[in-house]
Protein backbone atom coordinates (compact mmCIF):
# COMPACT_ATOMS: atom_id res chain seq x y z
CA UNK A 1 0.00 0.00 0.00
CA UNK A 2 1.24 3.48 -0.81
CA UNK A 3 2.42 5.72 2.00
CA UNK A 4 1.95 9.46 1.57
CA UNK A 5 3.73 12.27 3.40
CA UNK A 6 2.76 15.90 2.89
CA UNK A 7 5.01 18.87 3.53
CA UNK A 8 5.16 22.56 2.78
CA UNK A 9 2.22 23.78 4.79
CA UNK A 10 2.47 26.80 7.03
CA UNK A 11 1.38 30.39 7.21
CA UNK A 12 1.02 32.94 4.46
CA UNK A 13 -0.57 36.32 4.03
CA UNK A 14 -3.57 36.92 1.88
CA UNK A 15 -2.40 37.25 -1.72
CA UNK A 16 0.70 35.20 -1.05
CA UNK A 17 1.83 31.79 -2.22
CA UNK A 18 2.67 28.39 -0.82
CA UNK A 19 3.76 25.12 -2.37
CA UNK A 20 2.69 21.80 -0.92
CA UNK A 21 4.51 18.58 -1.63
CA UNK A 22 3.40 14.98 -1.26
CA UNK A 23 5.92 12.19 -1.41
CA UNK A 24 4.75 8.64 -2.09
CA UNK A 25 6.58 5.46 -1.27
CA UNK A 26 6.07 1.76 -1.34
CA UNK A 27 4.55 1.13 -4.75
CA UNK A 28 4.45 2.11 -8.41
CA UNK A 29 3.48 5.75 -8.18
CA UNK A 30 2.50 5.95 -11.83
CA UNK A 31 -0.60 3.84 -11.36
CA UNK A 32 -2.28 6.31 -9.01
CA UNK A 33 -4.55 9.20 -9.70
CA UNK A 34 -3.34 11.86 -7.28
CA UNK A 35 -5.44 14.50 -5.61
CA UNK A 36 -5.34 17.22 -3.02
CA UNK A 37 -8.26 17.68 -0.67
CA UNK A 38 -8.77 20.13 2.16
CA UNK A 39 -10.90 20.24 5.26
CA UNK A 40 -11.85 22.78 7.89
CA UNK A 41 -13.42 21.84 11.21
CA UNK A 42 -17.12 21.16 10.95
CA UNK A 43 -17.11 20.85 7.18
CA UNK A 44 -16.78 17.98 4.74
CA UNK A 45 -13.50 17.29 3.02
CA UNK A 46 -13.37 19.26 -0.23
CA UNK A 47 -11.66 18.25 -3.46
CA UNK A 48 -9.06 20.86 -4.43
CA UNK A 49 -7.34 19.34 -7.46
CA UNK A 50 -6.75 16.05 -9.24
CA UNK A 51 -4.15 14.87 -11.74
CA UNK A 52 -4.55 11.71 -13.77
CA UNK A 53 -2.38 8.63 -13.50
CA UNK A 54 -1.58 8.17 -17.17
CA UNK A 55 -2.49 11.35 -19.03
CA UNK A 56 -1.86 13.90 -16.26
CA UNK A 57 -5.23 15.43 -16.99
CA UNK A 58 -6.03 17.97 -14.27
CA UNK A 59 -9.26 19.12 -12.68
CA UNK A 60 -9.81 21.77 -10.04
CA UNK A 61 -12.43 22.75 -7.55
CA UNK A 62 -14.30 25.90 -8.51
CA UNK A 63 -12.94 27.81 -5.53
CA UNK A 64 -9.30 27.39 -6.60
CA UNK A 65 -9.47 27.50 -10.41
CA UNK A 66 -6.96 29.92 -11.82
CA UNK A 67 -5.07 30.17 -8.53
CA UNK A 68 -3.82 26.65 -7.75
CA UNK A 69 -1.84 24.26 -9.94
CA UNK A 70 -1.35 20.54 -9.39
CA UNK A 71 1.74 18.88 -10.81
CA UNK A 72 3.26 15.43 -10.58
CA UNK A 73 6.81 14.21 -11.00
CA UNK A 74 6.73 10.46 -11.51
CA UNK A 75 10.51 10.23 -11.36
CA UNK A 76 10.38 11.59 -7.81
CA UNK A 77 7.15 9.84 -6.78
CA UNK A 78 5.76 13.21 -5.86
CA UNK A 79 2.81 15.46 -6.43
CA UNK A 80 2.73 19.17 -5.76
CA UNK A 81 0.15 21.87 -5.21
CA UNK A 82 1.27 25.35 -6.14
CA UNK A 83 -1.04 27.82 -4.43
CA UNK A 84 -1.08 31.49 -5.43
CA UNK A 85 -3.30 34.47 -4.67
CA UNK A 86 -4.15 32.86 -1.38
CA UNK A 87 -7.36 33.86 0.35
CA UNK A 88 -8.44 33.66 3.97
CA UNK A 89 -10.88 30.92 3.01
CA UNK A 90 -8.01 28.73 1.80
CA UNK A 91 -7.14 28.10 5.44
CA UNK A 92 -7.55 24.36 6.03
CA UNK A 93 -5.75 21.09 6.54
CA UNK A 94 -4.64 19.85 3.14
CA UNK A 95 -4.51 16.12 2.42
CA UNK A 96 -2.81 14.20 -0.32
CA UNK A 97 -4.75 11.28 -1.80
CA UNK A 98 -3.68 8.40 -4.03
CA UNK A 99 -6.32 6.28 -5.71
CA UNK A 100 -6.52 3.39 -8.14
CA UNK A 101 -8.92 0.50 -8.56
CA UNK A 102 -7.43 -1.36 -5.60
CA UNK A 103 -6.86 1.27 -2.97
CA UNK A 104 -7.58 4.74 -1.70
CA UNK A 105 -4.82 6.13 0.54
CA UNK A 106 -4.40 9.37 2.45
CA UNK A 107 -1.57 11.33 3.96
CA UNK A 108 -1.65 12.75 7.46
CA UNK A 109 -2.42 16.28 6.31
CA UNK A 110 -0.61 19.58 6.50
CA UNK A 111 -2.02 22.81 7.90
CA UNK A 112 -2.26 25.92 5.72
CA UNK A 113 -3.19 29.16 7.45
CA UNK A 114 -3.81 32.36 5.51
CA UNK A 115 -3.97 35.63 7.39
CA UNK A 116 -4.79 39.19 6.41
Amino acid sequence: QVQLVESGGGSAQSGGSLRLSCSASGVNFRRYRMSWFRQVPGKERELVATIGATDSHTTYGDSVKGRFTILRDNAKNSVYLQMTSLKLEDTAVYYCNARDIWEDSWGQGTQVTVSS
